[in-house]
């Protein structure tokens, strides 16, 4: 196929298509799509214009340490927390909000009035009983007032902690009643060898307080997900002895909660590209698999730099792991527990593998993964992610539990490494996590599952191109501006993963191109790896990182749902001679524009391609320009691959006048 450019000649022979931008019915208004002062504010000392951290940034930190028991007869979790919180604002602060998600699950939650993921009827706990809360001064505990909203806490302190590096020492006790099946990321069910405990956002956790909104309290409402800081988490939980503990972070204590047999394995599978059994089907009702027989073990955990841990517990497990081989010769430990009735190759038996190679190809491509391990855990939280841990379907197999490994363990990088905030930009984290899955699916085994084309739940095996179509064109549907919790179950996949991890698509092989592309995008996560960027950082990002001005892209395809509509209005020869070329004509009809290729389909077999700039548009509803032939041609397209959003196919071919 011979491939033309826009070179000068040709440049000098576009012209406005005759009366056609008078007389065509369009809803394209370019001085509306181009119109400059996109970004509403200058860059700072905080977030520089580039879109990176500015030279004055700051955020806060909180470090936590965590000491929790279960107790499996009363289906209850009580808890010790210290937490240590610093204060690198440049503000005094008066008073301080963490966020108490565990009041979800709460009779008169706000949850229950705002999103579908709400309890059904009846099922409901009673939320967090904070029993006290103190100050820690050292040499004194001096207990401090505290109100609660819904999934909120106030701390209201006699003495504001000082700016630029204060720091405060809290400690809360606290219990709560753990959900069951209804709990959805924190709950228990059973198996055919025991209940399996999914726990998670099972502790009171600082809400974040920045440069853009001072305080962030939205409620959790469900939807949303999590805005957090940074820190160091230490955290011990006891169990039944005979349970075995899977963990964000690294255990501390394999020696009090392993056996010999066990540590042994671990460290050969620290060593295997091959995935090692750590604890097999057989040894699951073996008391011997555990080093204690009665009473309890406490497994103490340690994750640095890190947003969150979560966990899972159960005497039901079935446990493997392998090495994760990572750039520079590092190393990294990919696990998987899981019950028996999970076990098998077309199921479970390959999850470590998946893991594996997922994190494998994100560190690769993107950002190396920084903690020891990673576990993929099965439940029924249906696919749920925190740093170095996953919750994946207990049922899933083959290309299933393969997309949704690779979706979830996917998040360390998107939110759990670049820390956006989930609750309010639901698709910084989702939709760009989408967006990696793609190329991550393609990689895995020479594209044994791929094509993933629509995150976690592909509609079908269709293009993207059309799939989005009825989206944008639905003129219901939310931008994907929307706060996460504003958007309806109906729109929430469309609109959090697919439309953005497709526009991230068309960036990268339609407007950029691969290579500026990776490169502005690599820069972003860089920049801003645990930190806090906001949508214009990326914006900025991009638009300087890609050296391109894309604030026609993001305002068309990001704060609106601009539909695209390319029409072939005409193509014949020049002066009916084959040899002077084929005058096109293309107008655009719909409020978007897009960079496009024009193909000619020659009767002696060969094709030509034309690839126009976006810029085409910044003028005009219609172009004319001339593709040069120097032979009969049979039709001409527009968009030949369908790799655009247009919402009308049928009027893109017509045969050579």
């Amino acid at each position: 196929m011979l491939m033309l450019g826009i070179i000068a000649a040709q440049a000098q022979r576009r012209r406005r298509a005759p009366n056609t931008n008078d007389t065509i019915s369009s809803n394209y208004v370019p001085s509306e799509l181009f119109s400059p002062q996109f970004y509403m504010e200058k860059g700072n000392e905080f977030h520089s214009a580039n879109g990176a951290p500015g030279p004055k940034y700051w955020q806060n930190r909180v470090d936590y340490i965590l000491n929790a028991a279960i107790d499996t007869a009363a289906k209850t979790l009580t808890a010790t927390e210290k937490i240590h919180y610093t204060n690198n604002s440049p503000d005094a602060l008066q008073f301080l909000w963490l966020q108490l998600d565990q009041n979800t699950y709460k009779k008169d939650a706000r949850s229950n009035f705002a999103t579908p993921f709400a309890p059904a009827a009846n099922q409901h706990t009673d939320g967090y009983n904070i029993e006290s809360v103190a100050i820690n001064h050292g040499d004194v505990i001096q207990k401090v007032d505290f109100i609660i909203n819904d999934t909120r806490m106030q701390v209201r302190l006699s003495k504001p902690i000082a700016p630029n590096g204060g720091g405060i020492d809290l400690i809360i006790h606290y219990k709560y009643t753990i959900p069951g099946n209804f709990g959805g990321r924190n709950d228990f069910f059973d198996t055919k060898n025991g209940k399996i405990y999914e726990i998670a956002q099972w502790f009171p956790r600082m809400c974040v307080y920045d440069d853009s909104r001072g305080w962030d309290t939205l409620p959790f409402l469900g939807a949303g997900e999590f805005y957090l800081e940074y820190g160091e988490i230490d955290y011990s939980v006891t169990v039944p002895s005979d349970m075995i503990v899977a963990g964000s972070g690294e255990l501390l204590n394999p020696a009090e909660v392993l056996t010999t047999k066990q540590i042994a394995r671990l460290a050969e599978a620290r060593n295997s590209d091959k995935t090692i059994m750590i604890r097999d089907a057989a040894e699951v009702t073996d008391p011997g698999s555990r080093p204690k027989h009665n009473g309890t073990l406490t497994w103490h955990f340690k994750m640095l730099n890190t947003r969150d841990v979560a966990f899972g517990a159960s005497k039901a497990y079935m446990w493997d792991a392998a090495k994760v081989n990572l750039p520079g010769g590092k190393k990294s430990l990919a696990m998987s527990v899981y019950p028996v009735e999970s076990a098998g190759n077309n199921a479970w038996g390959r999850a470590t593998e998946y893991l594996k190679k997922s994190i494998e190809y994100f560190s690769a491509k993107w950002f190396v993964y920084p903690y020891p391990v990673a576990v993929n855990e099965a439940g029924i939280a249906g696919g749920m992610e925190y740093p170095g841990i996953v919750f994946d379907g207990i049922g899933d197999k083959g290309g299933e539990l393969y997309w949704v490994t690779a979706h979830e363990i996917g998040h360390n990088w998107f939110p759990m490494i670049v820390g956006s905030d989930e609750r309010r930009f639901g698709w910084m984290d989702e939709g760009f996590n989408t967006f990696i899955d793609i190329y991550a699916a393609d990689e895995f085994n020479r594209g044994e599952y791929a094509p993933k084309r629509d995150g976690e739940y592909a509609p079908g095996k269709g293009n993207p191109a059309d799939e989005i179509v009825p989206i944008i064109a639905d003129p219901k549907a939310p931008t994907i501006m929307t706060a996460a919790d504003a958007v309806s179950e109906k729109y929430r996949h469309p609109l959090l993963y697919f439309k953005p991890a497709f526009g991230l698509v068309l960036l990268r092989e339609q407007i950029l191109g691969k290579d500026r592309f990776d490169y502005a995008f690599k820069n972003y996560i860089h920049n801003w790896a645990y930190k806090h960027p906001q949508p214009d950082d990326f914006f900025r990002s991009m638009d300087n990182g890609g050296g391109e001005d894309l604030a026609w892209f993001w305002k068309g395809w990001f704060y609106n749902n601009y539909s695209l509509d390319l029409v072939l209005i005409d193509a014949k020869y020049v002066n009916n001679d084959p040899k002077q070329g084929i005058r096109v004509t293309v107008a655009n009809k719909e409020a978007m524009a897009m960079p496009f290729s024009v193909e000619v389909k020659l009767k002696d077999g060969t094709k030509r391609r034309m690839q126009l700039p976006v810029e085409t548009w910044q003028q005009d509803k219609a172009i004319t320009f001339i593709v040069p032939t120097t032979t009969e041609a049979e039709s001409v397209t527009v968009d030949p691959d369908a790799a655009l959003p247009d919402v009308n196919r049928k009027n893109n071919t017509m045969g050579v006048k």
